[in-house]
């Protein structure tokens, strides 16, 4: 809600009361106080609006290089007896449609897949749910078998819980069962004889593929396809001849006569 308060537009809400007069009136001193700051070029006026009975912020379009949208916010204050406010804050602040940077993360939030190069170190978080020390059974067969072995094995070994969003990814990537390169194959992998399937829990699910033409050394799914399963055979008539065709338009049927001999037929090609 906007109020005129002495020719100034006066910006209200229903938890706000209207600025005092000498307040809203300081329209004057506040642009002065950016003016004498000297830190770039101060806008149109934007409105006044009421922090409490004693002091209100006044508000200037910022007229700076690279701050579209932001504003310089000025406080102005005055006790219940003063005919005068004085500047109590100046600050420049982001408006309503600022162009601002974006949220800011923490540097181990923002590293992707791919990003890690040689030489690199990427240690795992504290506490990361998807490992658990080796001694403690971790629902895998083929790790909690050896689990005991005091003085064997890894420190850490993936979670289920760890396992479960691998093979989330994994089924929902590239090489998962829903690819357009999957949907449009011959056949599975699971039925390939390039497919290596993993060890462990994840053994019926997943395998590496070993052809060399297709997803060389890639995680796959065993419902994943592609056109080079080794049961792959080519079309009916697929292929070059060993020799060319033999051309019947190239024979010519003729008769001749020889003397004394009876007539007999002969043959000539071109």
């Amino acid at each position: 809600m906007v109020r005129q308060t002495g020719g100034v537009s006066v910006a209200t809400s229903p938890e706000r009361a209207v600025p005092r007069p000498v307040l809203a009136d300081a329209v004057d001193l506040a642009r002065a106080a950016v003016v004498e700051l000297r830190e770039g070029g101060v806008g149109a006026y934007l409105g006044v609006t009421s922090e409490d009975e004693f002091a209100a912020t006044h508000r200037f379009a910022a007229d700076l290089p690279g701050y579209r949208g932001w504003q310089w916010a000025v406080v102005v204050a005055a006790g219940p007896d003063d005919t005068r406010a004085t500047i109590s804050e100046l600050a420049l602040l982001p408006g309503p449609d600022a162009l601002v940077a974006p949220e800011w993360l923490p540097w181990d939030q923002r590293i992707r897949p791919g990003d890690l190069s040689p030489g690199d170190l990427l240690a795992p978080p504290a506490q990361d749910p998807r490992l658990v020390p080796g001694y403690v059974a971790n629902g895998d067969p083929e790790v909690d078998d050896v689990a005991l072995e005091l003085g064997l094995g890894r420190k850490k070994v993936m979670s289920l819980e760890g396992r479960l969003d691998a093979a989330t990814r994994w089924s929902e990537g590239e090489f998962g069962p829903d690819s357009d390169m999957a949907k449009a194959a011959p056949s599975t992998c699971g039925l390939c004889g390039f497919y290596l399937p993993l060890a462990g829990s994840l053994h019926a699910a997943f395998g590496v593929c070993g052809n060399e033409l297709s997803a060389d050394g890639r995680v796959v799914h065993a419902s994943y396809g592609c056109g080079a399963h080794s049961d792959t055979s080519l079309p009916l008539g697929a292929g070059s001849p060993a020799f060319d065709a033999y051309d019947d338009g190239a024979v010519e049927m003729s008769s001749t006569s020889a003397s004394g001999t009876e007539d007999s037929g002969s043959v000539s090609t071109e």
